[in-house]
């Protein structure tokens, strides 16, 4: 039996996010501070992570485009991704994965592994036929989307700032036909 068996998978609806938005909000604030590059920058508080979860996850969940789900461990919310389907009428064949990330104390478990097989098999029963990512070009992310069949599509120098303000990060664009 490995950590992952003990992990359940599940989807967020919009009670769950309301209930739950304090260890989503915390989990967030954790991976930020630990370097994840999923679109903050340092100084990052508790409020603006709050924020996020309320004011962009949750109407999205709400009108029915996206999908969160959410790794548990106990109880406890140690990982998420996001599917997001909101697509103009020509590309409705097309979902983004959207700001996968663990708990820095969860990591190397499996974890993102198990998130992005259940955020794939969703996507095929939209269905959906190709799925889009971004991440910070030479991230330890990278490699598992590799592992999971995903393309490299090209890389964008300069596409963000660094988390920690230490100048602009490139973006590798990935993409995997289901």
């Amino acid at each position: 039996m490995t950590a992952a068996d003990s992990i359940l998978i599940r989807s967020c609806a919009v009670s769950d996010i309301e209930q739950h938005l304090p260890q989503l909000a915390g989990l967030l604030q954790a991976c930020v501070h630990d370097g994840a590059s999923i679109g903050f920058i340092l100084p990052f508080t508790l409020p603006e992570s709050t924020a996020f979860w309320t004011q962009n996850v949750l109407p999205a969940v709400q009108r029915g485009r996206r999908l969160l789900l959410v790794a548990e461990q106990k109880g406890q919310i140690v990982g998420t991704v996001q599917l997001d389907w909101d697509s103009p009428a020509n590309q409705q064949h097309r979902a983004e994965v959207r700001k996968l990330m663990v708990s820095p104390d969860y990591r190397r478990r499996g974890i993102a592994r198990l998130l992005m097989q259940e955020v794939e098999a969703r996507a095929c029963q939209l269905p959906r036929s190709l799925l889009t990512l971004d991440t910070r070009s030479d991230d330890h992310a990278e490699p598992l989307y590799v592992s999971l069949g995903y393309t490299m599509a090209g890389v964008i120098p300069g596409y963000a700032l660094a988390v920690d303000h230490g100048g602009l990060d490139a973006t590798t664009i990935m993409y995997k036909q289901l």
